[in-house]
């Protein structure tokens, strides 16, 4: 008897993890593209196409490297979806942002790619809801029910918790924020506002101001530089 080709081998294995979903907690093999929202893993022949939040791309190996990328499926009637983690503690924010009201798993993805978790769990300790308006995704409404739903209730772990203290501390990472929020690519926008730090720490007009002008100046001077 001709024994099943390889690919139809492959199919069936994929066909019975989908069905065995509830053992489908991660995905290890080598990754073969990065792109916004997206990386492509393959493990053992199979190529997965997963949506990926900008702010987990970093946190991966570079293509052609292994990694293991940790997995949600989303299954509907109307369609299948597979998003992926680079770790535990970014799957479980994406989990809890999805027991606010409204917020499904795009909306997730939208927001977790404009901001860090590290600092979305800071803005929300903090109560700061203005802050939490201005993040794509989010705007005046959800972010009321973000407030309700997670504050205090974020899942993180403790070493996490040290990239929350790091991040916090950054003087100007509202500058980052806002500017990530009206579309400026979030990586440039923190080696640009890094740079301009530098520059301007020099300058005693600006290291006299309050912390408020300083952002304010820092702000003008990011947007005409990216521009």
């Amino acid at each position: 008897m001709q024994k099943p080709c390889r690919g139809i081998q492959n199919l069936h294995k994929v066909l019975y993890i989908i069905y065995n979903i509830d053992m489908f907690n991660s995905l290890t093999g080598i990754i073969t593209g990065k792109f916004p929202k997206q990386v492509f893993i393959d493990t053992n022949g199979v190529e997965w196409d997963l949506c990926v939040p900008d702010s987990n791309l970093d946190m991966l190996p570079p293509v052609g490297n292994e990694a293991k990328i940790y997995t949600y499926l989303q299954h509907t009637d109307q369609l299948m979806s597979l998003y992926g983690f680079a770790s535990a503690d970014e799957r479980s924010v994406f989990l809890d942002l999805l027991k606010v009201d409204g917020v499904g798993p795009k909306g997730a993805v939208k927001i977790m790619s404009a901001v860090s978790s590290a600092r979305l769990l800071d803005v929300l300790e903090k109560g700061d809801l203005e802050m939490l308006e201005k993040i794509p995704g989010v705007g005046k409404k959800t972010a009321g029910k973000m407030m309700l739903t997670l504050k205090g209730k974020l899942k993180i772990s403790e070493s996490s918790d040290k990239i929350v203290r790091v991040a916090a501390a950054s003087p100007y990472a509202d500058v980052v924020l806002s500017l990530a929020s009206m579309g400026y690519d979030k990586k440039l926008v923190e080696q640009k506002v890094a740079q301009l730090v530098e520059i301007l720490t020099n300058d005693s007009s600006f290291a006299g101001k309050n912390q408020k002008e300083r952002e304010d100046i820092l702000f003008r001077r990011a947007i005409v530089e990216l521009a």
